[in-house]
């Protein structure tokens, strides 16, 4: 998996490195679930990850909502010209956990189109100003946002609520194994607090 690292501020635990980045799970002391993300511009965002507003437009028959503009959406720019964009469906059940993993040279942009997802982003960049930071954020039906999640960023989700929660997300790579990495949802170092938050 990697090997632990002790550094005179911190415990980390080094996971790997390609495409010139350097992956590192920084240990956290508080069980907690980081910054909650509440606007596409908060400034508590994890370096590289995009937010977009997306908007539902309903109807008497239904409703429509797009889900990206490939080459002109700050979200998506430089998508136009990829070769290798693959466009993939994810389905979990009610309060199922699909959680940690991450790239060495993938991009994802997610569009949740069904059901409300409980998404974790965890910086495992060594050399990014947000090295350790983790966010969440609360998208889906509810709340419409697409999301880029550039390499070196641990994402995953849980399904809240009592829908199926389907996602529609889009790769500038086609699938590739060998460039995927996963944690357990568990891990002790990431010590993320996957219960309902009760208030």
């Amino acid at each position: 998996m990697g090997r632990t690292e002790v550094t005179p501020s911190n415990e980390r635990l080094l996971i790997g490195e390609g495409n010139g980045l350097h992956l590192a799970l920084l240990k956290r002391s508080a069980r907690d679930i980081g910054d909650v993300i509440l606007a596409p511009d908060s400034a508590n965002l994890i370096t590289g990850v995009a937010v977009e507003r997306g908007a539902i437009y309903p109807d008497d028959r239904g409703y429509f909502t797009e889900l990206f503009r490939v080459g002109t959406s700050p979200l998506t720019q430089g998508l136009r010209e990829c070769p290798t964009l693959q466009v993939s469906l994810a389905a979990a059940y009610p309060g199922s956990i699909k959680a940690l993993h991450y790239h060495f040279q993938q991009t994802d942009f997610w569009a949740p189109i069904q059901g409300m997802f409980q998404v974790v982003l965890c910086d495992l960049r060594l050399g990014s100003p947000t090295h350790g930071k983790v966010n969440t954020i609360f998208l889906g039906i509810l709340r419409p946002w697409r999301l880029r999640i550039p390499p070196g960023v641990g994402h995953g989700y849980k399904v809240v609520g009592p829908e199926v929660g389907t996602l529609v997300y889009l790769t500038d790579r086609f699938y590739n194994p060998k460039d995927e990495g996963r944690l357990p949802y568990d891990h002790p170092f990431l010590n993320y607090d996957w219960e309902t938050q009760h208030k």
